[in-house]
């Protein structure tokens, strides 16, 4: 057993977040008693973060948010993903006081996030367009620690790019699930795609940590690491 957190562990390669809502289940995922409390099973095939943490060659525990941060999820989805991070960075009733900022466009994934959040508090549903920054930030209590993108359209990096510079804190981990099949393939394929991503985000100015792959788990996906300068963002642009 390896413990990446108080509230999530590694478990014979299976990875597992203490539920923070005991007795319920998101997505008929497993449950199990360990030390007399109830954990939910965090499957990598329906999760891009999980698969992230499993399939990881660097230290899985820097993938996640500390416990008690502020974090942003933009395309939220369903809230699979979503309720396991409330696990670790929440807790029973919010006990570490944390806070997940879930955005998404889509009215049928809101309810399912409405849902949740009536349950979980310090998670945050808000309705919106990623790319419209403004009505972000009457949710968000500055910066933000940790910032993951999950976006399956066009224009995903510039995107992810133009939302950490605008919300991502100095030193902060961004990570960015990148969909090969929802942009125009260029030459040399996923691969290129995914190298030609990471490129910019170094443009940019981001430290990219490590690109990792998630065909077997995540088809035609890519989850890309990156972290903050302390002088982040660089431009005066960026800081507007």
């Amino acid at each position: 057993m390896d413990r990446l957190s108080n509230g999530v562990l590694v478990l014979r390669r299976g990875l597992w977040s203490r539920s923070a809502v005991p007795g319920v289940r998101v997505r008929k995922e497993k449950t199990r008693k360990i030390d007399g409390r109830e954990w939910r099973n965090w499957s990598p095939r329906h999760s891009k973060l999980a698969a992230g943490i499993i399939r990881t060659k660097l230290d899985p525990s820097t993938l996640l948010p500390s416990e008690g941060s502020q974090a942003l999820y933009l395309g939220a989805g369903h809230g699979t993903t979503v309720s396991h991070l409330h696990d670790h960075m929440c807790g029973l009733g919010n006990e570490h006081k944390g806070s997940i900022i879930a955005v998404d466009i889509s009215p049928r994934c809101m309810r399912d996030l409405v849902g949740l959040a009536k349950r979980r508090p310090g998670l945050l549903p808000v309705l919106a367009d990623v790319r419209n920054h403004e009505s972000l930030l009457p949710w968000l209590n500055g910066r933000v620690s940790w910032m993951f993108q999950d976006v399956s359209q066009a224009g995903q990096v510039e995107i992810f790019l133009n939302a950490a510079k605008k919300f991502l804190a100095p030193g902060g981990v961004a990570l960015l699930s990148l969909k090969s099949a929802s942009e125009r393939i260029v030459e040399g394929g996923a691969n290129e795609h995914y190298d030609s991503a990471a490129r910019a985000m170094e443009t940019a100015g981001l430290d990219v940590l490590e690109i990792i792959h998630l065909k077997g788990l995540e088809e035609q996906h890519a989850l890309i690491s990156s972290i903050a300068p302390v002088d982040w963002p660089l431009t005066s642009e960026a800081r507007d």
